[in-house]
């Protein structure tokens, strides 16, 4: 069974930051490529942000490109997402996600396991 665990998210003032991790039990973690999404209230689940197994390869939802940084440790079979300079439409539950995947993707279907999500309020 496939684990992920998710940091806790957490109040936030706006243009704060907040870094988010998802610890993965997938193996090898560095077979999988890792992905971040969103969702805020009565909103669809959305993508937020994607890596590649190497982490050479990222991708971003235009909204967050520049704000947030996705990485990964492969050693400590983890990826992070920073976030930076919050706004209020960044209030959301956030799900890690991870896919055997040859690069990144921005699909919700292209990835097989998701972490249980975690919220993060960001205050006006």
């Amino acid at each position: 069974q496939v684990h992920m665990v998710e940091s806790v998210g957490g109040l936030v003032q706006a243009v704060g930051s907040l870094r988010l991790s998802c610890a993965c039990s997938k193996r090898p973690f560095s077979g999988y490529a890792m992905g971040w999404f969103r969702q805020a209230p009565r909103k669809a689940r959305d993508f937020v942000a994607a890596i590649n197994w190497s982490g050479r390869i990222t991708n971003y939802t235009e909204s967050v490109n520049g704000r947030f940084t996705i990485s990964r440790d492969n050693a400590k079979n983890t990826v992070y997402l920073q976030m930076n300079s919050l706004k209020s439409e960044d209030t959301a539950v956030y799900y890690c996600a991870a896919g055997r995947l040859a690069t990144v993707e921005l699909r919700e279907d292209a990835y097989d396991s998701w972490g249980q999500g975690t919220r993060v309020t960001v205050s006006s």
